[in-house]
């Protein structure tokens, strides 16, 4: 074996850490760690909620590379995450992409984890998790949304793996399970009714507040329509949540439903300005 072919391929790393305080009745950064291509930028808020931009500088992951993001929101705040763009999962010569996120929100705080769209090409092997922790009273709402290719670019992915593990948690009890996965012939499954019925974008979202059956009546409304959504909504421990699940031939299918969605759940607040950028 020659030099070159012992060489490891080299691979992405990042870990991010944002912590929010209240102070004087604004939401303040109380805490900023960046590592390796993880980084995160503050942009100026004009109201007393703050907002955090995730970047991964490295332009896109593919097999092996590794990222950590952690959120931890302290008591009273009001925070928004987003990312700068759609997080490109590129084809995999070997190895997972694992991306690792874990949000800790204190009482009477709230978290809107918005991250823009996840694009999966073809032969992509992702693996990623969301471990949230909440106080009794804390606010959460999540939307994590997927890309099967860009359709306008005439993308497809015939093949790949694609992990997603989410653990909501409020005072230590478990509030929310979710797993996922397409593994393989990710087209065929995708064709499958009981799947995605021939849809290339999807989405989940989770809502924990205490006005979740309040919201259920004008939230229907603006999916009136729309061929493939569910929302369901229950109680668990005593907390109100919502989930809703989101099928679109597309991803700017998919951006019409879900942005009076989310502007809905968020008190007609729209989305983080990095997503009509």
């Amino acid at each position: 074996m020659d030099k070159a072919a012992r060489i490891a391929p080299q691979r992405a790393w990042g870990k991010g850490r944002v912590v929010a305080k209240a102070a004087l009745g604004h939401s303040r950064i109380a805490e900023l760690y960046q590592e390796g291509c993880a980084k995160i930028r503050l942009p100026k808020t004009f109201d007393t909620s703050m907002e955090a931009v995730l970047i991964n500088s490295s332009g896109g992951l593919t097999g092996g590379d590794r990222m950590v993001w952690e959120v931890a929101a302290g008591a009273g705040t009001d925070v928004t995450v987003t990312t700068q763009a759609c997080e490109k999962i590129y084809k995999a010569s070997a190895d997972t992409v694992e991306v690792k996120t874990r949000i800790e929100v204190a009482a009477g705080a709230r978290v809107d984890w918005l991250p823009q769209e996840t694009i999966l090409f073809d032969r992509a092997s992702l693996s990623r998790s969301l471990e949230v922790e909440l106080a009794a009273d804390a606010t959460f709402l999540a939307v994590e949304a997927v890309l099967l290719g860009r359709k306008a670019m005439g993308e497809a992915v015939e093949t790949g793996l694609f992990r997603d593990r989410w653990r909501i948690r409020v005072e230590g009890k478990l509030l929310h399970a979710d797993n996922l996965a397409l593994s393989g012939e990710v087209a065929r499954l995708s064709q499958r009714k009981a799947v995605l019925d021939g849809g290339a974008a999807f989405a989940t979202l989770l809502h924990v507040g205490p006005d979740c059956e309040p919201l259920l009546p004008r939230l229907r409304s603006l999916v009136d329509g729309a061929a493939c959504v569910g929302i369901s909504h229950f109680q668990v421990h005593g907390r109100d949540k919502l989930v809703a699940r989101f099928v679109a031939p597309d991803g700017f299918a998919l951006r019409k439903i879900l942005i009076p969605v989310i502007s809905h759940l968020r008190m007609q607040k729209t989305v983080p300005k990095v997503w009509v950028l």
